[in-house]
């Protein structure tokens, strides 16, 4: 399952609420991004 962050109100939306519309259910945005998991940094020896 995908999930999308909402630029303007930071609420998480599943990939199937925006099927039909890329509105956001909450404040009407149209702008969505995917949030990153966590970088592990790996120390070069």
């Amino acid at each position: 399952m995908v999930l999308y962050k909402c630029f303007r109100c930071g609420k998480q939306v599943s990939h199937k609420a925006l099927e039909k519309r890329f509105i956001c259910p909450s404040c009407g945005s149209r702008i969505f991004y995917k949030p990153r998991k966590a970088v592990k940094r790996v120390k070069a020896v």
